[in-house]
């Protein structure tokens, strides 16, 4: 980084977005070279195809050129994630039948595949719809693609969002700063809480047959883990593109004070959601086609955005809870209007039905929530058992706690802090790249999707 913010401030305007291009490739390639080719394949062809539909002389041949654009994306995007799903669930079926099952060399899944292909899908709809001019300079397209910050995990961006930006954004010291300050931010919300309380949501995970302290704390420190896990590389994310001069819009804004879980997808990697909303549950039909066809499209989209997480059972059926959820949520409000429970009772009764979610979405398998379930009820017992309990040491339950204080305190504090304060953040920031280089690897836990 420290070498790639030399260089960007030493090059001309006019090279910025290829020396950014070639930064970016080659952080993409550090890990598997052999990769990079895919992601050019994709930035290329869509960049042809949008292209192709600015100067087709119909309708109809546009509308084919963008489903031909978005079926080689989707293909990619199912081959390399969901092969091994495919393969794996029809060997079940076939094993239980007294088939023999297929053999197969198993596939690797490409870092951040599922981001820059929605990305691409998304500017092929973008140019479709009329809603953005398609590039016109092949660099300054694959630099928005490949940029380094959101290439990997994200946020989900829209071309259009940023093309201005490409063409002309501002470089100073202000802008800079307060990047470098939301990166420090975030690099402390990911070291110094959520590796901290991840080794109790780990444990409880691999407990066979976790008990009732077991299985709450595990999906208590499984919640916290998560938000400061995601938001931080958001804001790490945010932070890098700032100090180069990209404005990239926020990703999450308090998901855990949300009343609803409604609300909670209106602010949890808003996103993303903001992409399932605009580029598949308003192609589904959205609410124009009747009351019923709204539930249905609420369901669908939730549905296919937890496929979307990753090729298990698990990701299919958190997106079924979340999305069954909304589904009931709307007709309630239909047919009986706001709730009128007090607000602290609505943010707890939705928190309770988000950590059942994550217990699914963090299981391995579908057996493993199930018994993760079950010791949230006291089927398996209440005590800690001996996996938790010496894992459950005195920093990790303050880190944890101070980990719910600061998701309630927050949107107080936001506006309580001064400049002064913000100076705790270095001292804070040290701490942290040293406790990062003292423990073990640690990846973002949005890099397996």
């Amino acid at each position: 980084m420290p070498i790639f913010l030399a260089s960007y401030y030493l090059t001309p305007w006019r090279f910025k977005s290829l020396l950014i291009l070639l930064f970016s490739y080659g952080f993409y390639a550090w890990w598997r070279p052999d990769f990079l080719s895919l992601l050019v394949g994709v930035t290329v062809v869509s960049y042809a195809i949008a292209l192709s539909m600015e100067h087709a002389a119909t309708d109809q041949r546009r509308s084919r050129l963008l489903a031909f654009g978005v079926f080689l994306n989707l293909a990619a995007l199912a081959y390399f994630k969901y092969a091994n799903f495919g393969i794996d669930s029809a060997n079940v079926l076939l094993t239980g039948m007294g088939f023999e099952k297929i053999e197969f060399t198993r596939i690797i899944l490409p870092i951040g595949l599922s981001f820059y292909i929605f990305h691409a899908i998304s500017y092929l709809v973008d140019i479709y719809r009329r809603e953005a001019p398609p590039a016109r300079n092949l660099i300054d397209f694959a630099a928005f693609i490949a940029l380094f910050p959101h290439l990997v995990a994200g946020p989900v961006l829209r071309y259009h969002l940023l093309a201005e930006q490409f063409r002309s954004r501002i470089h100073s010291l202000e802008r800079f700063s307060r990047g470098s300050l939301i990166f420090m931010v975030g690099f402390c919300k990911k070291v110094l809480i959520a590796d901290s309380v991840a080794p109790l949501a780990d444990a409880a995970f691999a407990v066979a047959h976790p008990s009732l302290a077991d299985a709450w704390i595990g999906a208590v420190a499984y919640t916290i883990q998560l938000f400061f896990d995601f938001s931080g590389y958001t804001d790490m994310a945010i932070g890098l593109a700032l100090m180069i001069g990209f404005v990239f819009p926020e990703n999450f804004n308090d998901p855990y004070t949300s009343k609803s879980i409604t609300e909670f997808w209106k602010r949890w990697h808003m996103s993303l959601s903001n992409w399932l909303r605009e580029y598949l549950y308003i192609s589904l039909g959205g609410n124009r086609k009747g009351v019923f066809r709204t539930y249905v499209n609420l369901f669908l989209t939730m549905l296919l955005g937890g496929l979307w997480h990753g090729a298990n059972w698990t990701f299919v059926l958190w997106g079924a809870w979340h999305g069954g959820i909304l589904a009931f949520e709307r007709y309630w409000q239909e047919k009986h209007g706001p709730s009128r429970l007090p607000g602290w009772i609505q943010v707890a009764r939705t928190m309770l039905l988000v950590m059942i979610g994550w217990v699914i979405f963090r299981a391995v398998d579908i057996h493993a929530a199930i018994a993760m379930y079950k010791g949230m009820l006291g089927i398996h017992g209440t005590a800690l058992t001996a996996t938790m309990s010496w894992q459950l040491t005195v920093d990790r339950l303050m880190v944890g706690l101070l980990g719910i204080l600061l998701i309630y305190a927050m949107p107080r504090l936001r506006s309580m802090v001064s400049n002064p304060l913000r100076w705790l953040i270095l001292p804070l920031f040290l701490w942290a790249v040293a406790t990062l280089s003292a423990q073990s690897f640690t990846p973002f836990l949005y890099f397996q999707f």
